[in-house]
Formats: structure tokens, sequence, C-alpha cells
């Protein structure tokens, strides 16, 4: 592995001496750049796009673009690219991953590539992980590219449709994952080309990588709407759960998992009264006692959940926030309900869904940045193709990173980690402490009560509250416990952020939100006016920040003094990431500072995947509770331990993207047939086409060995498609099947052009639109329905030798061809009996623009319940037959 490692630094080393190379050609440039008028540097942008549009490529024009950029940025915010942030910028022009730790200016890296592939005019995404990010990251960079000539939107939770098609047709776009993809299934469910807001998904530079492509890829984006499933199951079962010991159950922490023992399943026998639970008769009772089961064993609130205002609330496992909107799904979540005695709301039906890996996997040229990514290479490679370039830091990194210090127990661990705040908060250093949970940030808060130390506990509910907190846990003597990725993407400026401090002290003076939002927009910005009205707020804002940075400049020389800003990690957690991304919070920009991590033997990380080992070494040292042990060993296995869970997550995420494979394929070809529909392509082909193979499946299945026509069968079938008598004329009993194949269809080709000749071409047209639409999206919903309860009982297979993903995939593609068979059907019996008298229009399956934007966490479901099945306005009977003379039950036909 070492001679490997060596030949991939070997191959990162070549890059950078390339890289450096560009730089100094960036370099030689921009004194021409520097020496041109804020005009002539605004000229550039016509004559690069000029340069495009006449052959050459992006690399062509490369070093011009980010000369260019490099130049308007220092002008326009006072910020000029260091040489390391070019690289990083030409390293995610490349469709690559640029790793760059913590304080180096990711925003502004962005900058670079994002201007020059802008100039295609193909649009180019940029992602972040919440909106406040998205508002501030616009905020502060739209100023260059205006200036540039570049317009800029961002696409943020609750806006309408004309403002997301406005913001979406901008050069530059910033968003969340959540939102884009969203978007993109919406775009999906419309009825007319219109209402779809997206462009085309070109270049999307990803912030935070790491985060949204690694641990949000287990999350499958979903939209759902109302199910029809009883709820009192869920209720039974729980009580029954109340029934159980300890041995009717087997519980697997390491997977979180848990299943019924034979004695388990004897009791569910008796309580429920059924002979055999295992049975396939029996499969939803089984589903709903496994997640009842799992519900009370596995699910611990106030860690995995809270109960808030009488809903249960789900807890991020990485950043501690509480995911408002979020649910379970497969029925846990309503299990959780009826296990702390609410009131258990209704399943949900999923009416579309990807996964952020496969929605990313559809841009041309995918990017990210993160300060934390190579540990997930091999994820990244294999199923992004793309590699991590680690950029060197501007300025040496002086850290200091402490070997970790393990005790007994938790307790004994807890009150070490305040007895080391306790002795630097007397020296005035700022200490951040990272937790894994809500819980043991407040365990930590009661000790530190005791001790009477002053600190700020994290439990990040909103993200302006959460980055104002962190950017101020680098003044002298504050103590922050946040969860460990809580405030990601704010700087900790040592002695404090001046900028933070003036706006809540505008707040203060009862500056209106409105008014402190655009001076933050405009902060420190020159050459740009700002109107009238908000003259007062920025002369405001500039003679505040001006005492605050006073006031932090000096009190950043004290805090030098004390050593910089100290973290302290409370648990090392399951991913190395992690751990990294919470060390990286000190020693940016050259900082001194340090790091310690504080670990327990109970922790869950060591009870569960801990080698015996270290067991077996500690009682031969003869540890009591309070002597911490130092030992390379001990260092060794739990990074051993960390390597285990990755393995095992990065499998859980791949086994997800398998399964979601299957279910790209077949969306990609029913989105690529609506949008045929949508763009008013002319369909007249493709429908003759649908006729023969309707009338194929008919005669291949009414025909026998013996190549003999069942000819009343034969009739009976095609004369639920098309009205009665139709075909009596042709002498079926003295032709082949062959012969009464063509037959049938030229005789069907005719009876249509005599429609279309009655309707009108131009009419006939649209009218096969609407038909295949709404056949489409009928069959396309039941079908997501039929593969999800595919999907849940998959697995069983296993216990058959049968590999669950190759049986998912051959299943699924059968389902998938008989979807598609009902869709011709349905369109050739919709088409030959429509009534010419009744107006025909096109109506939504689904009401898009009720819909909210989806949660998306693992295990969850997305709470838009507010999309509409259409109801057709009409008095018969369900179970009556259908007046359009289909044969079919109403319920069955034009009444779906």
């Amino acid at each position: 592995m070492s001679f490997l490692d060596s030949l991939f630094n070997m191959a990162d080393k070549k890059d950078l001496k390339r890289f450096n190379k560009i730089v100094d050609e960036i370099d030689k440039v921009g004194d021409k750049y520097k020496a041109m008028s804020d005009e002539e540097l605004q000229g550039m942008t016509p004559v690069l796009k000029e340069r495009l549009k006449n052959g050459e490529t992006l690399d062509d024009i490369l070093v011009d673009a980010f000369a260019v950029v490099r130049e308007a940025s220092s002008r326009i915010l006072g910020m000029r690219h260091f040489r390391v942030q070019l690289i990083g910028g030409m390293v995610l022009h490349q469709g690559r991953i640029a790793e760059m730790k913590t304080g180096e200016g990711k925003t502004l890296v962005a900058t670079c590539p994002v201007y020059l592939n802008a100039l295609e005019g193909k649009g180019v995404h940029v992602v972040t992980v919440n909106d406040y990010l998205a508002k501030r990251d616009r905020d502060q960079m739209a100023k260059v590219y205006e200036f540039l000539g570049l317009s800029v939107g961002v696409i943020v939770h609750g806006q309408n449709h004309n403002e997301r098609k406005e913001q979406y047709a901008c050069d530059i776009t910033y968003g969340t994952n959540n939102e884009y993809g969203f978007d993109y299934l919406k775009d999906n469910m419309v009825i007319h080309e219109e209402q779809m807001v997206q462009r085309g998904l070109n270049f999307a530079i990803v912030d935070e990588v790491d985060s949204i492509l690694i641990d949000e890829a287990r999350t499958p984006l979903i939209i759902s709407g109302p199910g029809d499933k009883s709820t009192h199951m869920y209720s039974d079962a729980n009580v029954f759960i109340l029934t159980l010991d300890e041995d009717d159950y087997e519980k697997e922490e390491k997977d979180k998992a848990v299943s019924l023992t034979e004695s388990g399943i004897r009791k569910a026998e008796i309580y429920f009264n059924v002979e055999n639970i295992t049975t396939m008769e029996h499969t939803e009772l089984y589903h709903h006692i496994n997640q009842a089961l799992r519900a009370h064993v596995i699910m611990k609130k106030d860690v995995d959940y809270v109960v808030k205002e009488g809903e249960i609330v789900i807890v991020d496992e990485f950043t501690g926030r509480l995911m408002f909107g979020r649910r379970y799904s497969e029925g846990l979540h309503q299990a959780i309900e009826a296990k702390e005695g609410l009131e258990v709301q209704r399943e949900s039906k999923t009416l579309a869904t990807v996964t952020f890996q496969n929605y990313f996997r559809m841009y041309n040229k995918l990017s990210g940045m993160t300060g934390t990514a190579k540990t997930e290479e091999e994820e990244f490679k294999s199923i992004y193709k793309m590699d991590v370039f680690q950029v060197p830091t501007n300025k040496p990194i002086l850290r200091k990173d402490h070997p970790d210090v393990v005790y007994a127990n938790q307790l004994a661990k807890f009150n070490a980690v305040a007895m080391d705040i306790k002795e630097r908060h007397a020296c005035n250093q700022p200490v951040l402490v990272g937790t894994v949970s809500i819980e043991k940030s407040e365990l930590l808060s009661s000790i530190l009560d005791r001790y009477g130390i002053k600190h700020n506990v994290l439990n990040a509910k909103f993200h302006e509250k959460e980055a104002e907190i962190i950017a101020q846990a680098g003044r002298l003597g504050a103590v922050t416990i946040a969860t460990n990725m809580a405030g990601r993407g704010t700087d900790i400026l040592l002695g404090g952020n001046p900028s933070f401090m003036a706006l809540k002290e505008m707040k203060r003076l009862n500056f209106t939100d409105e008014m402190i939002n655009r001076v933050n927009s405009a902060n420190e910005v020159a050459g740009v006016e700002d109107k009238e009205e908000y003259d007062a707020a920025r002369k405001t804002y500039k003679k505040l920040y001006k005492e605050f940075k006073e006031e932090t400049d000096a009190e950043q020389k004290a805090v030098l003094e004390a050593g910089g800003l100290c973290i302290l990690g409370t648990e090392r957690h399951e991913s190395r990431r992690i751990d990294n991304q919470l060390r990286g919070r000190a020693g940016r920009q050259g900082d001194p500072g340090e790091s310690r991590f504080y670990i327990a033997l109970d922790d869950d990380l060591m009870r569960l995947f801990g080698s015996e080992k270290v067991q077996k070494l500690l009682g031969r040292l003869g540890m009591d509770d309070d002597t911490p042990i130092e030992h390379r060993m001990l260092t060794k296995s739990i990074e051993n331990a960390q390597k285990k869970v990755e393995g095992k997550n990065f499998s859980i995420r791949k086994n997800v993207l398998e399964y979601d494979d299957v279910m790209n394929k077949q969306r990609e070809i029913i989105y690529q047939e609506r949008r045929r529909v949508l763009s008013g392509e002319n369909l007249q082909e493709q429908i003759e086409l649908m006729m023969r193979d309707v009338i194929t499946d008919a005669i291949n299945k009414y025909t026998d060995d013996k190549d003999v026509l069942d000819i009343e069968g034969f009739k009976h079938y095609i004369y639920q498609i098309i009205p009665a008598g139709e075909i009596d004329d042709i002498d079926l009993a003295s032709i082949s099947p062959a012969d009464a194949l063509e037959a049938v269809y030229n005789k069907l080709l005719g009876l249509y052009a005599e429609k279309e000749e009655f309707i009108g071409s131009e009419r006939m047209r649209e009218v096969e639109r609407i038909i295949l639409l709404q056949s489409v999206d009928n069959h396309w919903i039941d079908h997501i329905d039929a593969m999800d309860q595919l999907r849940q009982g998959i697995g069983l297979r296993a216990i058959g030798q049968i590999d669950p993903v190759i049986a998912y995939k051959m299943e699924g593609f059968e389902m998938f061809d008989e979807m598609n068979s009902l869709i011709r059907q349905d369109t050739v019996a919709y088409l030959f009996n429509i009534q010419v008298e009744i107006p025909v229009e096109r109506k939504a399956v689904v009401d898009v623009d009720s819909l909210e934007s989806p949660a998306t966490e693992e295990d969850f479901e997305e709470k838009a319940k507010k999309g509409k099945q259409a109801v057709a306005e009409t008095k018969v009977g369900r179970n009556d037959p259908c007046p359009c003379g289909s044969g079919k039950k109403y319920k069955n036909c034009c009444g779906r």
C-alpha cells in the first residue's frame, strides 16, 4: 500500500507542478488587467464569450478568465486570490474534488471556475448544505459576477414557480441539494413545458461535497402524497411489543437491526391468531411488528429523535440538528408515534423519487470542495468518477494535534474534559468542544455548570444563530459546546468576528432585518452604490465594524498568546472525516491552535467495533477509572474501528445505489417520454407502433402451440380496447395469425385515419399527447409504489440463496415491461373511444404547485401531503362500466 500511496503522491506532485505553471501565466497577464479601467475589465466578458463561439475551448481561455476574476474580486471585494486558491479553482474546473483546509477561502475559490464555465451560457449550479449558506455565498460573490456582466440567482425554500424559473435562467444559480433535486422531480411531473423551472444540468460545484454526496447518499429524495392504509396496525403492533421479554428478540447494535427469535414469533402468532406469521399473506403484519420492535429497541428518544409539540422530530446523526418536517419511511415514523403515545399519522404514497447519487450523476460535469475528502476517495471514484486533489495551504499549519486520551468509562472521561476546559479557561484560551449528540452536549454542560464555567451550548436549530455562535468561538476565554459539524461553513476568527458583532448591535438598535440583510450582502463592498434609504444603515454598520475591529484585533493578540483556539473532541465519530473536520476548526490560515480527543471504552464506537486485544491490554495494565491511557495500540485500534464502520457504510450506500440504478434506468425512459410529449413532438408514428404492439400482444396471447388463433378470445380482448364490432368484417378463420395481425392493424389504421379526419390533424396530435401523458403518469405512480413493495420484501430471497439485487433487477424489469404494456393498451383504448364533443385538456395527476420542499434523511419520507390526485367530476359509480365504452370498470378506466 505504501508503494501505491507513493504513486498517487507522484501523480499529485505532477499535477501541482502543472497547476503552478498555469498560475505563473495568470500572474503574467494579471498586470495587463490591473492596468484596465472598470469598463475595459467588464468588456472582457463579451470578448471571452466570442472566443468560445469562434471555436476555442474553456481550457484555452482559462488563464484570461481566471485573471479577470482575480482582478475583479480585488477591486470589488478587496480580496485577491492566493496562488493556492487559483489551483483549487483549476481542480474544480476539471471536474474533481478540491480538498482545502478550513479557512482557506473555498467560497472565493469557486468564483474562477464558476465564471469560466458560466461563459458557455448553459448555466452553473453552486450547491450548498443549507439555505443560509446559499444566500450568504450568493450575496458575497454576486457582486463580482454582476460587475463582470453575469446574472446570479439563488434557489431557497418558499419561492414560487415564476421566481424559481427566473433564478434558474441566470448564468449562475446558488441553492441547496434538496431544492435542486426537488425541482428536478417536480419538473418531471408537470403537464406543460412552460411549467418546468430547471434548464439542463450542465456544471455543478458542490460545497461540502462529502456531506452531500457521502453523508446524505443513503437518502432518497421523495415526493409523496397521502396514502390509504389504515393506522390501527401500528397501535396493535405497539401493544404486542410491550408483552415481549428480552429473550423474544435479537438485537444487533452494529447494524442497528433487531428481529424476533423463535419464541417471539410464537408469541406473535398466538397474539394475532395466525398460523404462520412468516408466510407471504402475513408479510404486512410481520413488517408492522418488526418496525414496532425497532422503534422500541433501536430508536432512542433524545438521541435519534425528540418529541416536540406532539410530533416526532428526527435528529440528524451527523450534525445534531432537528430535522423539522422530515419523517422516517416504511412505517417506522408511525411506529415511533405509537410508542410515544402520539396520534399515528397516515402513511404516504410515493409519487416521485430519486437518490442524490443518481441526481448529481446527471450533470455533464460535477466537482466539489471540502476540507475532508481523502479518506472517502475510493467512494468518490467508484460512484461519481471524481478523484480528490489535496490543495496545499496558503500558510503552514501550526496546530498541534495531541494523541487521544482513553478512559475506562464516560463519566471519568467527561470529568477529565471538564477539568481540561477549566484549566484552559483560567488561561483565557478559547475552547470549542465537539460532541456527537444533543444528549452528550447537555451532560457536559451540566458538569461545567457545577464548575461555574460560563459557556455556550449550540443545539443547532437555526442556521443563522448557529453561524453567529460558532463565529464567536474564537473570543478570549470563550467556551462553546457544539455537535461536531455544527456551524460548518463559518469561519472562526481568533479574537471574534467584528462583522457578526456589528450586525448584532444593529439589531439591538432596532434596524429592520431587511436593512441588516442589505448591509450584510454589501458588506465591505467597494465601487457599488447602495440605495439612498440604506445610507444610514451602511454608515452605522461601518462605524460599528470599525469599533469592534479595534476590540477584536486587541483580543486576537491575547488569544494568540494563550495558544489559539483549542478543539476538544469528546468521542471519536464513526467516520475519520468528521473527526478531521472538527480538528480543522483550529489552525486556520497559519493560526496557532491545539486539538485532542477524549475517548471512553464504553463509547459506542469502542464498545461495538473496538478490538478484544484492547480490552486484554487494559486488563494487563490494571487501568482504573480516573487514570487515562495513551498507547499507540489504542490509537491504531480506534482507527481500525473507524475503518470498519466506514467500509460498512460504504457498502450500504453502494447497495442503495444498486437498487436505485434499476429505478433510475426506468425513470430515465419515462421522463424522456414525458419530455417528448411536453415539447410538442409529433407522436403519430409512436401511436401507430403502439397499436401494432397491442395487436401483437393479443395475437401472441391467443395463439396456441399449433399456430391456431382463438378467435373468440382474441376478439373479446381487442373489443376491450376498440369499439365492439369494428373488426367483424375480417375473416380471421381463413387466415394465419401473422396475416390476422396485418389485417387487424391495417383496419385500425383506417379507423384511426377516419377519426383524425373528423377531429382534425392538429387537434388529434394534441389529443394523442394529452392521453399518453395521462396514461404514463397514472401507471408510473402505481409502478413506483409496486417497486417500493417489491424492495421491502426482496431481502427474503437471500434465504433461498438468491442475490436480492439480481432478483430485484429481473422482477423490476418484468414489472416495467408490464407497465409499458398497460400504457400502450390504455392509450390506444382512450384514443379509439374518445368522444369528440367532450373538450379534451391536460389534467395533472398531482398538483405540483402545492408540493412543499421535500425532506431528505436516511430512512425518512417527504411530508408533502398537499399533493392531490385528480378526481373525475361525475356521478358514475366506481364499479360501473366506464361510459367511454372500453369495457372496463369506471374506477380502472377514466375514473383513475
